[in-house]
């Protein structure tokens, strides 16, 4: 049974590349279905954000090159614009990536919460669409129980910072006093609420949000105390904003450059600050070269991180060690499982002994003999069946001389170390135990 992880992520790709491999939410039951047809495995998971797009799967795989080609056929690219962007682990490799990601070790900021939630999230998904059921699952759930160990026993996520934390950041170096800034965010999902979180919390003057459904950005603005509107109406109400912070799933831009200059023209060409955090963008590349507006992407904001990944170095550290024992549980698991079909042959062929021999009382129950004879004749039956065929070959071991074996039995069965039976200079061979 392989396990393959095959990704795309901020260290590897451009923002240009990154979005262009992007899974919309609304489409990713389809890509799911569609995935784990083409790949050909048992199982298969998508993970898609802002800063990574990774492809999980199990099964009988004998390549990631299935996996690569099948994603690029997917989101109508050739192999060739996105290949050497790509990294693939396999097994082991790939269990310890994942618990890495979902850790925050491989996010753009160390330790950042939020990739746990989305992993989370892409199983839930792949669960209902019914595309991870075995394997995965499984690899799943030791994911998730090492990155909450690295959660609780380590100071990785301790003074919350995000990409949401890094944009309010920006804002703070370009604006002396948030109290007089009004900002517009774009979208009302996990990332905007954290926008708007870190934003009342350094002060900031007034926030509007802006949803393509109404009712969600009224929940949001009822939280933070903001005005709500629907996307539609951002090109009427931007001029009144100083900061826009967009953050959708949109995968068309929401803001173009001509509703950007209209809105200049109104506030009479007072600077406008702009953080872009989807991806795919939702505000067009060209606002960038407008006269007054400053526009930054995800990608911008890595020296505003950095300075926050020098802070969790000593955690990442621990957390590392956590992982560590998080793939060496992982492989106990595996090999437990390996052994899986012995235990239930044993358990199989114990319980046809004692069936057989329980039958032979209850009938010579019905026939009226004494219990106490009835008992003591299952028991004498239920020993010499069980053991006969162990003690028979446990003889022969002792016959060919395969002392090795002899000792196993010792120590399967808690029995006194054989050392009046063996030979303190016996060695015995694969090769004989084998015969």
């Amino acid at each position: 049974m392989a396990l393959i992880a095959l990704g795309i992520n901020h260290r590897t790709a451009a923002l240009e590349t990154r979005e262009r491999v992007a899974f919309a939410p609304e489409l990713m039951t389809t890509a799911l279905q569609d995935g784990l047809a083409g790949v050909g495995g048992e199982d298969f998971a998508i993970l898609s954000t802002c800063n990574r797009t990774e492809l999980y799967a199990s099964g009988d795989l004998q390549s990631d090159t299935t996996m690569l080609e099948w994603l690029a056929k997917e989101r109508g690219l050739e192999l060739s614009d996105f290949e050497a962007s790509c990294y693939t682990y396999r097994d082991d490799a790939a269990v310890r990536h994942m618990m890495k990601v979902a850790s925050g070790l491989d996010s753009m900021v160390l330790g950042e919460p939020q990739i746990l939630g989305q992993m989370k999230s892409a199983f839930a998904v792949a669960q209902k669409a019914g595309t991870v059921t075995g394997h995965l699952q499984q690899v799943f759930q030791q994911v998730f129980a090492t990155a909450k160990r690295v959660r609780t026993e380590t100071a990785i996520g301790e003074n919350p910072v995000s990409v949401a934390y890094a944009a309010v950041s920006l804002a703070q170096q370009i604006f002396a006093h948030l109290k007089d800034v009004h900002a517009l965010l774009i979208g009302a999902g996990e990332t905007v609420e954290l926008l708007a979180r870190h934003l009342r919390e350094q002060g900031v003057g007034q926030i509007t949000v802006a949803n393509r459904t109404l009712s969600h950005a009224q929940e949001m603005a009822e939280i933070f105390s903001a005005d709500a509107i629907l996307l539609s109406d951002i090109h009427d109400r931007l001029h009144e904003a100083d900061v826009v912070i967009s953050s959708t799933a949109s995968q068309l831009p929401v803001l173009g450059k001509g509703a950007v200059e209209s809105a200049l023209k109104k506030r009479k060409h007072k600077p406008m600050f702009m953080v872009d955090i989807a991806v795919p963008r939702d505000i067009e590349p060209e606002v960038g070269q407008l006269d007054d507006i400053y526009l930054y992407t995800v990608d911008d904001l890595k020296s505003v991180i950095e300075v926050n990944r020098r802070q969790r170095e000593d955690a990442a550290n621990q957390a590392e060690t956590i992982i560590n024992e998080g793939v060496i549980s992982w492989q106990k698991q595996l090999r437990g499982q390996d052994v899986a079909g012995t235990i239930r042959a044993f358990r199989g062929t114990v319980g046809a002994v004692r069936d057989a021999e329980l039958g032979k009382a209850l009938v010579a129950l019905n026939q009226g003999q004494a219990p106490e004879q009835v008992l003591r004749q299952l028991a004498h039956g239920l020993t010499n069946k069980l053991l006969h065929t162990p003690t028979t070959r446990l003889k022969k071991a002792g016959e060919l001389g395969h002392h090795q074996r002899i000792r196993w039995t010792h120590e399967l069965f808690g029995l006194p170390d054989p050392v009046d039976e063996l030979s303190e200079n016996a060695a015995d061979t694969d090769e004989q135990d084998d015969q």
